[in-house]
C-alpha cells in the first residue's frame, strides 16, 4: 500500500526528531514542582546533587507562584498531567494527604533507617492515617535578623539585637532616621504565607493562638492579640515600615534583607545562605535571635519548611522515592544541607560539628520554641491571598478600622471556613 506524501513528510520528520533527540531524554526526566517564596538555593541545590548522580533520569524543577500552587496543583491531579514529584509547603500536607491526592510511599520505606531520625514535624504532618505521603525536603524556622551595620550607623549597639516589640519598635525608629531609603522594620503587606512564619511568632510569644484545630475550636485567643496588633499599626504609622512594602506578596521577599536597607526583619534560617551570595559583606554583620513578643525574653517561631511528595497519578514514584531517599542519605545531609549552612533535616546529623557558624546553632535551637500549625482547611483559613488572616493584618496595617472590630470579623471568617 502507497502512503500519501503528506503522511511520508510526517514520518520523516518525526524520523529526523527522534535522530536528533538522546535516547530516552524525554521519558527519562522527571519533572518536579517547587514553590516559590521558599528556600529556592536550597532545592536547586539538592536537584542539581540529584542531576549530577543520575544523569539518565534527571529531574526538571518548575518554580510556581506559592500563592497558585494549592490550586494548580489540585487541577493538575484532577486532570491526570501531575509532575512526578512536587515540593509542598509542609502545612498542606494533612489537607492533601485526607484528600487522597498524594501517593502512599510507606511501603517504600519500611526497611529505610534514615526516617527513623528525620524531622518529627515533617514526618508528623506527612502521615495520615498511619500512612506516610512524603518526607523532608528542606526544615526552616523563623528568626529575627538585624544589620549590625545599619545599628553602628545608628548608634546602637551592633551586638545586642531586639528582645520585645518595644525594641523593636525604638531601633527600628533610630535606624529610620537614618534616611536614604533606610527603613527600620520589614513587614510584607501582601503576603499571607510570610505574615504567618514571621508575623504569627509575634503573637505565640505574647500569648495568643491564631487558626482554629476544627469547627470546635476558638481562634484568635489572647488578651494580647489586639495589643500585637495595635503594635503593628504604630510601626506603620511611625513610617517605620517601607510604604512599598504593602505590594510585597512573597516573590521577592527573601531578598528584602539582602539589599542593605532594612535594619530588622523576620525572616528564615534560609536567608542567611542567600546573604552569603547576595551580599557577603553584610553575611559577615547580621545578627539572629528569636522573634520576640510583648514581653522580654518571650520567644517564638515557626516551625516550617517543605516536604518531598509524590502527586496521585504519578507514573515515576519509584524514581521520585529514590530521591527521597539520596536527600535523606548521610552524604547529602552534609554536603547539601549542613556545609550549605541550612538545617539538616535528620535528627542525628544536627551535630554541632557540621555548623561551624554560631548563628546557625542558634536557629537550630529555634526548634525548641516552635510550632507548627496542624489543620486541614490551612490554605483556607492563612495561606489564602483571599483569605481572613491576610486580610486582617491588611486592614490593621493599612486602615484606621477599630481593631477589636477587625478581630471580631476575622474571627466569624475563620469559624465559618473552619465549619465548612
Amino acid at each position: 500500500m502507497k502512503l500519501p506524501k503528506l503522511m511520508i513528510s510526517a514520518a520523516v520528520a518525526v524520523a529526523a526528531l527522534l535522530a536528533a533527540t538522546p535516547m530516552g531524554a524525554f521519558a527519562q526526566d522527571l519533572q518536579m514542582w517547587e514553590r516559590t517564596g521558599g528556600n529556592a538555593t536550597m532545592v536547586d541545590k539538592l536537584v542539581e546533587m540529584w542531576n549530577e548522580k543520575n544523569p539518565n533520569r534527571k529531574i526538571v524543577l518548575t518554580y510556581i507562584e506559592h500563592s497558585e500552587m494549592v490550586p494548580k496543583l489540585a487541577q493538575a491531579i484532577a486532570s491526570g498531567e501531575v509532575p512526578d514529584l512536587m515540593g509542598l509547603d509542609l502545612i498542606y500536607g494533612p489537607q492533601f494527604e485526607a484528600a487522597g491526592q498524594l501517593e502512599d510511599i510507606t511501603d517504600y520505606f519500611k526497611d529505610d533507617a534514615t526516617l527513623k531520625t528525620a524531622s518529627p514535624g515533617h514526618i508528623l504532618v506527612s502521615t495520615y492515617n498511619d500512612r506516610l505521603y512524603g518526607v523532608p525536603l528542606y526544615a526552616d524556622v523563623s528568626v529575627l535578623y538585624w544589620n549590625k551595620l545599619l545599628f553602628k550607623e545608628a548608634g546602637l549597639d551592633p551586638e545586642v539585637g531586639p528582645a520585645s516589640l518595644q525594641d523593636i519598635h525604638d531601633m527600628a525608629a533610630k535606624i529610620t532616621a537614618l534616611g536614604d531609603g533606610k527603613y527600620g522594620y520589614y513587614l510584607p503587606g501582601n503576603c499571607a504565607g510570610c505574615n504567618i512564619f514571621t508575623f504569627g511568632p509575634l503573637i505565640w510569644a505574647s500569648g495568643g493562638k491564631i487558626e482554629p484545630l476544627d469547627a470546635n475550636d476558638e481562634p484568635l485567643v489572647g488578651d494580647n492579640i489586639a495589643k500585637v496588633l495595635e503594635w503593628a499599626r504604630q510601626m506603620h504609622k511611625d513610617g517605620l515600615i517601607n510604604p512599598a512594602n504593602q505590594s510585597e506578596n512573597g516573590s521577592t521577599f527573601a531578598e528584602q534583607l539582602g539589599s542593605g536597607k532594612v535594619g530588622i526583619m523576620g525572616t528564615g534560617n534560609f536567608n542567611l545562605s542567600l546573604l552569603q551570595a547576595q551580599n557577603p559583606d553584610l553575611f559577615n554583620n547580621v545578627g539572629v535571635t528569636f522573634l520576640p513578643g510583648l514581653e522580654p525574653g518571650s520567644a517564638a517561631s515557626f516551625a516550617g519548611g517543605d516536604i518531598v511528595t509524590v502527586p496521585k497519578g504519578s507514573k515515576r514514584v519509584s524514581d521520585a522515592v529514590d530521591f527521597m531517599k539520596f536527600i535523606l542519605s548521610d552524604e547529602v545531609q552534609v554536603e547539601g544541607y549542613a556545609k550549605l549552612l541550612n538545617l539538616t533535616t535528620r535528627g542525628d546529623m544536627a551535630n554541632n560539628q557540621y555548623f561551624t557558624d554560631p548563628r546557625v546553632v542558634k536557629m537550630a535551637s529555634a526548634l525548641d520554641v516552635a510550632r507548627t500549625p496542624y489543620t486541614l482547611k490551612f490554605f483556607e483559613l492563612i495561606n489564602s491571598p483571599q483569605g481572613p488572616w491576610l486580610q486582617m493584618l491588611q486592614r490593621v496595617y493599612y486602615t484606621d478600622d477599630p481593631i477589636d472590630q477587625i478581630i471580631t470579623d476575622a474571627k466569624a471568617q475563620m469559624k465559618a471556613i473552619a465549619a465548612e
